[in-house]
């Protein structure tokens, strides 16, 4: 299968990645899909993220399988798949296909910011009737007056949300940089563009570089630009987004990917203002203001030597800790209403309701996926049920019990008893054996990382014998 479709579109064929490791799925879905999509293929975790990082543009959509080289018969490549497309492409639209047809399964792909979950085997014309409906979506936020997502850094009314604001407000006016970090979701791009309208620098330009989504090879040209010939390719001179930022803000998403050889040049430029582009002597000047943002910790990351000390201290002028949703108390609500109202007006869907137990139990959840979990839940209520009141259960239906799970048990390890009400509470299809499964997995897993491979040794850690850990780790598995 050919890969050489653009992650371009015109008006009427929004761009779309498809992701699955068996030529006969993807064959038959390509050209069915192909008359309203431009298509791009590949097939593993891997091969998708080197597809996007030579590509100029992000696809507007991703149809992904959970179950990718090397571990097929496992959500994990999948999942990680889902975090990385998002990371690179805030905006797109992933909508799972997956034989792995597991309800634990799909309520997490959702958590981690999936719109949809599909079952195999299931019609190409079903697949592309979700696909058409994630599209919409996606066309009823271009239509929006705003961007997506654009004043949710200042929806609430929290202690923590109070304090953003007052963080924005205060460090905004100076020129010096500033590291947002935070879990993934939680809205980091929002308050640098909030910083950046807040500034004196809100007239001038705001550019966006997410250091995940280039090539490592490529980032030096695209942050600093290049001359005529420097490389294989580079037919015409070009400025970088420094240059192009001008006196501008320049925000560094996923600051921590930016590798380790580009850091030194960073820092240079942070603390003198002058870079040159590739291919020349000619020392070039910026003004532009850096913010950046990560959700891995840097300092830990600093002590590992996976980045360089010196430009975490000087990224991190002015510091903001984004809060999680689950800190945010009834926010959750203001923010459930926020984007009820806005895809409410844009889909021309009328309102849904909770009802008492149904807010109680959107109160308890802990949004693993925060704000971007919580936007598509949002989305989903107002598509399937228009104009009806919900229930606790049916609100349950859309969280991600396996993470509930997790969350209630780390927090309450002293009343286990209190986390399996929680999960038997938040579980509209509760399986006993299906939880034990889904636990043993993860030990078993754990004694294989400890032991680095050994089953032997992962046995012993378990407390059961060699061939009883070989039963359980099934037929496919290999040393």
């Amino acid at each position: 299968m050919g890969m050489n479709t653009p992650f371009a579109s015109d008006d009427t064929q929004p761009a779309l990645l498809l992701v699955d490791d068996d030529p006969l799925i993807t064959d038959t879905l390509q050209f069915v899909l192909r008359k309203q999509f431009a298509v791009s293929v590949a097939d593993s975790c891997d091969h998708a993220m080197a597809l996007l990082r030579q590509r100029d543009t992000m696809p507007d959509l991703a149809l992904i399988d959970l179950g990718l080289p090397p571990s097929p018969n496992k959500p994990d490549e999948g999942f990680r798949l889902i975090g990385e497309l998002l990371a690179m492409a805030p905006g797109i639209k992933i909508v799972v296909l997956s034989g792995q047809n597991d309800d634990l399964n799909a309520r997490h792909a959702r958590a981690l910011g999936a719109v949809d979950f599909v079952a195999k085997p299931c019609e190409p014309q079903t697949i592309l009737q979700h696909l058409l409906r994630a599209c919409q979506a996606l066309q009823a936020e271009a239509r929006s007056s705003v961007p997506a997502q654009a004043d949710l850094a200042l929806v609430g009314q929290s202690l923590p949300m109070q304090r953003l604001r007052s963080q924005i407000r205060q460090f905004a006016p100076a020129p010096f940089p500033v590291l947002i970090e935070g879990e993934s979701g939680t809205g980091k791009e929002l308050v640098a563009r909030a910083i950046h309208a807040a500034s004196p620098l809100a007239e001038q330009p705001y550019l966006v570089f997410n250091c995940a989504a280039i090539a490592p090879t490529l980032v030096e040209s695209t942050l600093f630009g290049h001359a005529r010939g420097a490389f294989t390719g580079a037919s015409n001179a070009r400025a970088g987004y420094f240059e192009d930022a001008g006196n501008g803000t320049l925000f560094l998403d996923e600051i921590g990917e930016l590798p380790l050889e580009m850091q030194s040049k960073l820092l240079r430029v942070l603390e003198n203002g002058d870079f040159q582009r590739v291919g020349e002597t000619q020392i070039r000047y910026s003004k532009a203001r850096v913010v950046a943002a990560t959700n891995r910790d840097l300092r830990e990351e600093a002590r590992n030597g996976r980045f360089r000390a010196d430009l975490y201290h000087r990224l991190s002028v002015f510091s903001i800790g984004m809060p999680a949703l689950r800190e945010l108390g009834d926010d959750r609500l203001l923010l459930l209403d926020h984007f009820a109202r806005q895809y409410q007006a844009q889909l021309g869907a009328r309102p849904f309701s909770l009802d008492a137990s149904a807010q109680a139990a959107w109160m308890a959840y802990p949004f693993p996926g925060n704000i971007r979990e919580l936007r598509n839940i949002v989305i989903r209520l107002t598509t399937k049920y228009p104009g009806q009141t919900l229930t606790a259960a049916e609100i349950r239906e859309e969280f991600d019990v396996g993470v509930l799970a997790e969350s209630h048990g780390a927090g309450q390890v002293d009343d286990p008893i209190a986390a399996a009400i929680q999960e038997l509470q938040f579980a509209a299809n509760f399986n006993l054996d299906q939880m034990l499964k889904t636990w043993e997995g993860r030990y078993i897993e754990a004694a294989l990382r400890l032991s680095r491979g050994n089953v032997s040794q992962a046995a012993k850690l378990l407390g059961i014998n060699r061939t009883t850990l070989y039963g359980r780790l099934g037929p496919d598995f290999k040393q």
